[in-house]
């Protein structure tokens, strides 16, 4: 452990537990989840005023049009909120890249509106930990980064998106320029509660694949049917044969159907892919090509696939074990021991990755049970992730320029 530099130990006195605390309660208060675009609006208004302390031009960028295909098969652009980003210094040497997203996965109307103390000294409440937590966690370290001596060598991109959980459609492409020139970057996920941070992340594909057949009378004429729901439903379980270590394949639901006496024209199967590395992804493009192919021969039934693999595998690479080394490093110059491991989750971090940038994804609050009511976060990990991001930047910004003038 080489111990906490001058500068270091000046920016994490100047991290304020308790206004951090403020700023997650009144953040958490507004309903933002991804459809609410309302309260989307409330939110990104709140986070524009709270980061205009950093330097640098903040925008509420537009997001990208987006679809989802409805349950009789159609097509149907998707709304969702601006997302936020903030360039700071961006013709520094040195650039690094922060993000985090305002949507939680409580609806407006969702029974899980408010924040309680609980006996145990957490804090439950609707995006406490995932992450709004995590939200002033970054600003806090980069509001003492600025006040810092070294704080004018760096440059850096902030993204905080208004669509993270459900897939980042509307904002992916934001996130893969911000992080074109930057050396690292930082996600404020949650971490465990007992602080250990994601490692490696498998991806994600999610599908809606459309079958269209023929209606006909189920009694008087049958034969002259082509079955919509029959072919979807074949579809599912031959690509759920497919799933192996490494992929896993599940088939969530079917929409379609109707009365009794009338052949399904139109079903819609929802279906995911979980691919451990890129070649999964080929092969489980191929499994989709060929069934699809086969069932639409079979059945004579027409079929259209929507979606894609929109999460590329996390792998731990030199990069990111490098970046990893330095955050424990720098938990260990604050008495904090740093832990990894593997996980089937997906996040931003996955797309971060995928643009060739070395990215730890989980710099967030300590906290768990997220996506549910029982979501909680533990207030005293505020500051501790603040001071660790903190250090964390300090100690690259100090190792570069190390290098630079060798």
């Amino acid at each position: 452990m080489r111990g906490l530099s001058h500068d270091e130990t000046g920016a994490v006195a100047r991290i304020d537990a308790a206004a951090m605390l403020q700023q997650v309660e009144r953040w958490a208060a507004v309903n933002s989840g991804t459809r609410n675009l309302e309260g989307l609006a409330t939110m990104a208004g709140l986070l524009a005023d709270a980061f205009s302390c950093l330097p640098g031009d903040i925008t509420l960028v537009e997001p990208k049009p987006a679809d989802s295909v409805a349950i009789d098969g159609t097509v149907n652009p998707l709304d969702h909120g601006r997302h936020l980003h903030l360039r700071v210094r961006p013709d520094a040497a040195m650039r690094m890249l922060f993000t985090g997203h305002m949507d939680t996965v409580y609806p407006r109307d969702h029974m899980f509106q408010t924040l309680r103390n609980l006996p145990d000294g957490t804090i439950n409440g609707p995006g406490v930990a995932d992450m709004k937590g995590g939200l002033a966690v970054m600003l806090a370290a980069l509001k003492t980064i600025e006040a810092s001596p070294l704080g004018r060598r760096i440059g850096y991109d902030v993204v905080i998106n208004s669509d993270e959980e459900t897939g980042s459609f509307s904002s992916a492409a934001l996130l893969a320029r911000a992080a074109q020139g930057k050396i690292a970057a930082l996600t404020y996920e949650p971490a465990l509660a007992d602080g250990t941070l994601a490692g490696a992340r498998g991806g994600t594909g999610n599908f809606s694949i459309t079958v269209r057949g023929r209606s006909a009378h189920a009694g008087r004429n049958p034969e002259e049917g082509r079955n919509a729901l029959v072919a979807a439903a074949d579809i599912a379980v031959r690509l759920s044969k497919v799933r192996r270590p490494g992929l896993s394949v599940n088939p969530a639901r079917i929409d379609g159907g109707g009365p009794n006496n009338v052949v399904p024209d139109v079903a819609v199967l929802r279906i995911n892919f979980r691919p451990a590395t890129r070649e999964d992804i080929t092969q489980a493009r191929a499994h989709i090509d060929a069934v699809v192919a086969t069932v639409a021969a079979e059945h004579d039934v027409q079929i259209a696939v929507h979606g894609g693999f929109n999460r590329p595998p996390k792998p731990i690479d030199t990069g990111a074990a490098d970046l990893f080394a330095l955050v424990k490093a720098s938990g260990a110059d604050l008495g904090l021991d740093i832990a990894w491991k593997a996980t089937g989750g997906v996040c931003d971090g996955n797309n971060i990755a995928a643009a060739g940038v070395p990215v730890v994804d989980t710099m967030g609050v300590r906290g768990g049970a997220i996506h549910s009511p029982d979501e909680f976060m533990i207030p005293e990990s505020l500051a501790e992730r603040a001071a660790l991001s903190a250090v964390t930047i300090l100690q690259n910004l100090r190792e570069r320029l190390m290098r630079t003038h060798l």
